[in-house]
């Protein structure tokens, strides 16, 4: 749907220009500046982009917490990015990978609607009051440099301000476009007033922000069209209001690949940018009196239309916010009525989305939460597969005697299970790591996203090893069987208490989890396997059992203590955190003499193997 909207506006935008080319060369000039304008608006989010590893993610985690946060967050982003479109975007992808709540993201895009007035500001204030493509030639110079860098942050500097040398530019040809435009033609004859002036002009201003994807980019051209007479005051308010509206659709082409918060989302910039357009209209004559007096009272010039306009386009903003904002909760409790949470279906990825994918902090968080999803699915298969009710399990108090309690055979096509819930999910995760790693991301970044990958390897390799024990298991433990039956119920509890385990380490405060039992757990398996094949040996040698069944045992207690290691080396991965102080001490804590005998000088413990005694 999104690829459809981009062909059709193609065809749109080409006819546009051809159609100016044609009716004027000196429209080329015009054209020119927008391209470049835009150019540079592209150059800027890709420079922001690669401020990423965490950046963000830092941000908005300290500045989200409240709506006033939210509200505040959107305005700086926006005044610094200069675009309210990539403030959009980037929202929708944390809330479709789970990093931000609906009402944070509402805020962010209220706040995003008055951030954005700062470009009008800025392009009435000084682009149109100095010469300004003086200044784009050094950012240009400076940031082409930075740009071949190797380092992220510099790379990234370097296309902020070479975006910024282009949109500089860029404002300079649609300057000069629109003085020399006017000696050959004079667009204030299709003026139009009143009502239907109002109507048309908002159309039109909707149409140019819906093609060039950008609202900054539709501003720049009115006011460099306003500053030049070719437009009249009025229409180009009503232009101001159409801008607001169309930039929502940016906001909608992004939620169509995001999930069903991001379409939340969109749809609530879509209400509040058409509610505010709608109020604008109707108070137009009242808003424009509003402009006149606070214009009076700072000091612009009565014909100053330009920087008037950035006053209106700034007064129609905040009166919006101001008007929203106490029906803030009614807006989302609407919103998730009219967009409600699909119901679950676990077979399908819940986070993994091409709207996550923009962003490092979205795409390792998505693919975190979605690698979490697999396990849950994996311990309901897991769990079934040895007739154990998992809910059940984690609150038995005595999980040795719930196992052995646990007869009752699961009415279960584990292998129909595996392929609705696992391997869908795992396929969907594999394909999801694989075009990230396609990408530029930061090395760390990079780095877990690969440990996430390995981490629903070895979930997928556990659930094998169970299905391959299944049918003995349900053979030996449904009726009481003497030895035998005691010897899988062993096998069963080591499983269920690993399983145990690990949900504790889930429901931990993550700083305070404590990771010396994986170590712990891993030394006892290789223990633990040793002693039951010598114990298959001397039951065997009192024929207490058969040969063939200690074979078959032999081979489940492979595929058991396989699933076990599989689990916590996941476990280890998923949770552990290398670099934090309460995984240092605690592998310090556990190494032995003879482990810091062994490192090289200079070596960090943090990678060094834990032994626990």
């Amino acid at each position: 749907m999104k690829s459809t909207l981009k062909q059709l506006l193609l065809p749109v935008i080409i006819g546009i220009l051809i159609s100016g080319f044609w009716m004027s060369p000196d429209f080329q000039e015009i054209a020119a500046g927008v391209a470049i304008f835009l150019f540079g608006m592209l150059m800027l989010e890709d420079g922001f982009k690669l401020f990423g590893g965490g950046f963000l993610e830092r941000i908005l985690e300290r500045a989200t917490g409240s709506v006033p946060k939210s509200l505040l967050f959107g305005i700086v982003s926006t005044t610094l990015m200069q675009s309210s479109s990539l403030v959009s975007v980037i929202t929708i992808s944390f809330l479709s990978a789970g990093l931000l709540t609906l009402l944070a993201g509402v805020g962010i895009i209220f706040g995003a609607n008055i951030g954005t007035t700062t470009g009008a500001w800025l392009v009435a204030g000084f682009g149109l009051k100095v010469k300004i493509s003086a200044y784009a030639m050094p950012l240009l110079a400076i940031g082409v440099v930075l740009v071949f860098q190797k380092s992220n942050y510099l790379k990234g500097a370097g296309y902020v301000l070479a975006g910024l040398g282009f949109l500089f530019l860029g404002i300079h040809h649609m300057k000069v476009g629109f003085e020399t435009f006017k000696d050959s033609i004079d667009l204030t004859r299709y003026a139009l007033t009143g009502l239907f002036g109002l109507v048309v002009y908002t159309l039109i201003g909707t149409a140019a922000t819906v093609v060039m994807q950008s609202s900054h980019a539709t501003m720049v051209l009115i006011i460099t069209a306003l500053a030049s007479g070719q437009i009249s005051y009025e229409n180009a308010l009503a232009l101001a209001i159409g801008a607001n509206i169309g930039t929502t659709i940016t906001a909608i082409i992004g939620s169509l690949t995001a999930n069903y918060q991001g379409k939340r989302l969109a749809l609530a910039h879509l209400i509040f940018n058409g509610a505010t357009a709608i109020v604008a209209l109707i108070f137009i004559s009242q808003i424009r009196d509003a402009v006149d007096f606070v214009s009076q009272m700072v000091g612009i010039a009565e014909n100053d239309f330009a920087l008037k306009l950035a006053v209106f386009h700034t007064i129609f903003n905040v009166l919006g916010v101001l008007l929203m904002l106490p029906l803030l909760n009614s807006l989302i409790k609407l919103i998730e009525r009219l967009i409600s949470e699909p119901s679950v279906d676990l077979s399908k990825p819940k986070y993994l989305s091409q709207a996550v994918e923009e962003f490092p902090d979205t795409i390792e968080s998505a693919l975190h939460q979605e690698v979490r999803h697999l396990y849950e699915n994996a311990v309901e298969l897991i769990a079934h597969g040895l007739n154990i009710h998992r809910h059940e399990l984690f609150e038995a108090k005595d999980i040795a005697a719930f196992v052995a309690s646990s007869r009752k055979p699961f009415d279960y096509d584990i292998d129909e299970r595996y392929e609705r819930r696992v391997k869908t999910l795992y396929s969907a995760i594999v394909e999801f790591s694989t075009r990230a790693t396609t990408r530029q991301l930061p090395a760390d970044v990079s780095m877990r996203i690969h440990q996430l990958r390995e981490v629903s390897d070895r979930i997928v390799r556990s659930i094998k090893s169970i299905k391959h024990m299944r049918r003995n298991t349900n053979r030996y433990t449904i009726r009481n069987k003497g030895v035998m039956s005691d010897l899988y119920n062993e096998l069963r509890t080591e499983i269920a208490r690993i399983l145990v385990e690990i949900d504790r380490l889930e429901r931990a405060d993550p700083e305070h989890r404590s990771y010396l039992w994986l170590e712990e757990e891993l030394t006892n398996i290789e223990s633990d396997y040793n002693s039951t094949n010598a114990r298959i040996g001397k039951l065997i040698r009192k024929n207490e059992v058969t040969g063939t069944a200690a074979t078959s045992f032999l081979n489940d207690s492979n595929y058991a203590y396989g699933a076990m290691r599989e689990l916590i080396e996941a476990a280890r991965i998923f949770y552990a955190e290398k670099d934090s102080a309460i995984a240092e001490v605690e592998q310090i804590i556990g190494m032995d003499v003879e482990d810091f005998e062994e490192l090289p000088e200079g070596t960090s413990t943090g990678k060094s193997k834990v032994k626990v005694q």
